[in-house]
């Protein structure tokens, strides 16, 4: 892809690190405008306290060949989603883009804890966090997009449909919260689709964010030394490869094909001949299926 979205503009909401950054820098990669936005900054941490910030994104999208503006906001107060559209629509006049990837709730997951053990606050946080910003971000954002036909909206998730109708996701908090963004998507879709607009879930696969490399102990550089401790983390996959997923959504001039549907970017690799930064194509949740759940040993054969 030559700059294929110069000219576009794209808001990527939640994209302070993991897959948003991906995203952001692929867009940009791609030629768009992108802001980024987060409750991180260079001098104002958010609660998960992680050192990554807005303004790194988006000096990673001016060095991937577009142009990144990173915005401080918190995706949860209407106000300042509110500040944040008439911003964009003060100094571009226009949203071709929206992805909603606001999450932030890791530290409060509790895995194969049942609702009446959980913590009901941290699960109502979580909810919010997942369901609430995206929501918020989409009542302000959406006017502009449709504005001019062929918008898309990425609502960003965990898992595709299939996927997660057939698998409990090890708490009920978490498996509402990534299974209700995949019919929030398809929701909006039906209210898109008169002004010629696009809405999709998407999904990357086992995600190596700086959290989860931090996690394993090693860098993008040595990921595969993971493996030996979790050998299924063969099938993991790069931030930008589902950035890649996004930008060819993007540039698709027949995106309203997938309108309302649940997607991967191991299945879109496929369709749109796109790679991962290795020059692989990981189909994750297709590995997991057939090897991971049928309790089968760790083999990327095929499935990268």
């Amino acid at each position: 892809m030559t700059h294929p979205l110069k000219g576009r503009v794209a808001l990527v909401a939640g994209a302070t690190r993991a897959a948003g950054r991906g995203i952001a820098v692929e867009l940009g990669a791609a030629g768009a405008t992108v802001y980024c936005t987060g409750r991180t900054t260079s001098s104002q941490p958010s609660e998960l306290n992680r050192p990554e910030t807005i303004e790194e994104t988006a000096e990673l999208v001016e060095q991937a060949g577009g142009r990144g503006i990173p915005v401080q906001v918190d995706h949860l107060d209407p106000a300042q989603v509110q500040a944040l559209v008439a911003r964009i629509e003060r100094e571009q006049g226009r949203l071709d883009v929206l992805v909603n990837d606001v999450w932030g709730a890791d530290p409060l997951i509790e895995w194969n804890v049942p609702v009446w053990e959980h913590s009901l606050e941290g699960g109502l946080r979580m909810l919010r966090l997942a369901i609430d910003t995206h929501i918020i971000t989409s009542h302000f954002a959406l006017p502009l997009l449709i504005r001019h036909p062929g918008g898309l909206l990425v609502e960003m998730t965990d898992g595709t449909v299939d996927y997660n109708t057939r698998h409990y996701r090890l708490s009920l908090f978490y498996d509402l919260a990534k299974t209700s963004v995949i019919r929030m998507a398809w929701a909006l879709a039906q209210e898109l689709r008169p002004y010629q607009g696009t809405a999709v879930a998407l999904t990357p696969g086992w995600l190596r964010s700086e959290q989860m490399l931090e996690h394993y102990g090693v860098s993008e550089a040595n990921w595969r030394d993971a493996t030996v401790t979790q050998p299924h983390f063969v099938i993991s996959e790069t931030p930008r490869y589902v950035g890649r997923a996004v930008a060819h959504l993007a540039g698709d001039p027949e995106v309203s094909r997938w309108t309302g549907q649940s997607l991967s970017s191991g299945q879109l690799a496929h369709v749109y001949g796109f790679t991962d930064l290795d020059g692989s194509q990981p189909d994750c949740w297709r590995y997991f299926r057939e090897v991971h759940d049928a309790g089968k040993p760790a083999d990327a054969t095929g499935y990268r």
